[in-house]
């Protein structure tokens, strides 16, 4: 045992022995004391996720039941009374917002995407609803033509060409519709340029000053995406998003969008995805004093439930760690997938 222990011979022996007896190690600073028990490391935790901080995507559509989202376990398509009863039960819990992602029918697909504007649309009706209901709820919308679209892109096309500021005209539209309806903060993921400025311009100018920009600003071309568009039925219908979505390879060039996307009026900024971009995430977060969002993507998403269901992690600790995770490297904002869940389990953890 540790009595019986003899101290290697020579004037500096590694460890030796205290006035006890014991054995000692010369060390007087020791980082262990700050997580000798669950109660030291709460008091000096440096980062604490609460539901508070979290926006829950919902994907919504104009069925009377729920659809499954066979590539995303746990996610649903939901009917107008799923969407109602799934943002109360996460108000209870804490989760205060809440972001809409429509499936929309291929009959009104156009690639000018006018439905995306339509006041009576999936997304401005369920607007509606929930400010009537939960007027407390923070309902965002997402700004971007590609669940619309007949092309299956982010923008309008012509001769398989996405044309910017054409685009840009339509999401103007579709930003004011969405404030007309109800929206608390509309959140532009299209990545064209200037179209923060001109989104701007468009809800000042029709008295709606006080919607928020949530700004998609690193939004990357990722592999990350597809049980998204899975539940979107949005894949691109040619080629790929990569010339406006960011190249995985750049990271200094998304400190050229959250500078534009800063001087053009946004009032938070969000990297996507997340997990493979928590570099991207503290280098907006040193470059700005603008909240920083992440977003914990489809992909991110599945590759935890696969996972789990093999069983080869632990679900609940897993996601609070990666949660935790966003927030260490500087998000402010957190939408996850795991919003409800994961505010349940900090529920019961006594943590909020």
């Amino acid at each position: 045992g540790y009595a019986a222990f003899d101290p290697p011979p020579g004037a500096s022996p590694a460890v030796s022995r205290n006035n006890q007896g014991g054995v000692w190690v010369k060390q007087r600073a020791r980082p262990r004391r700050n997580r000798k028990s669950a109660g030291v490391r709460a008091m000096v935790r440096e980062n604490i996720v609460t539901p508070a901080n979290f926006i829950y995507p919902l994907f919504i559509h104009d069925e009377d039941t729920n659809t499954e989202i066979v590539s995303m376990p746990g996610c649903f398509r939901h009917c107008e009374a799923s969407m109602m009863k799934e943002i109360g039960e996460a108000l209870e819990l804490g989760v205060k917002a809440f972001v809409l992602f429509p499936k929309v029918d291929d009959a009104v697909k156009t690639n000018l995407a006018c439905e995306a504007y339509n006041p009576e649309g999936i997304v401005h009706r369920s607007i509606r609803m929930i400010k009537a209901k939960y007027p407390e709820a923070i309902v965002c919308t997402d700004v971007a033509l590609d669940p619309y679209s007949d092309q299956g892109h982010d923008g309008v096309v012509e001769n398989g060409v996405i044309l910017n500021d054409i685009t840009v005209n339509q999401l103007c539209k579709q930003a004011v519709s969405q404030a007309r309806a109800g929206a608390d903060i509309v959140a532009p993921s299209d990545m064209q340029d200037g179209r923060v400025k001109a989104i701007r311009d468009a809800l000042d100018s029709e008295g709606f000053t006080n919607v928020s920009i949530l700004s998609y600003t690193a939004k990357y071309a990722s592999a990350y995406y597809g049980p998204f568009r899975d539940a979107l039925d949005s894949h691109p219908g040619f080629g790929d998003k990569k010339t406006y979505q960011q190249d995985p390879a750049n990271g200094r060039e998304a400190l050229i969008e959250a500078a534009l996307d800063a001087a053009e009026g946004a009032d938070m900024l969000m990297v996507k995805p997340g997990m493979p971009y928590l570099d991207i995430i503290r280098r907006l977060k040193d470059a700005s004093d603008l909240p920083i969002a992440a977003y914990h993507v489809s992909g991110e998403y599945a590759m935890l439930k696969a996972a789990v269901e093999k069983g080869w992690l632990d679900e609940k600790d897993v996601v609070l760690e990666t949660l935790t995770c966003f927030k260490r490297a500087g998000a402010d904002i957190i939408l996850t997938y795991y919003a409800k869940q994961a505010a349940q389990w900090i529920k019961e953890d006594g943590l909020y």
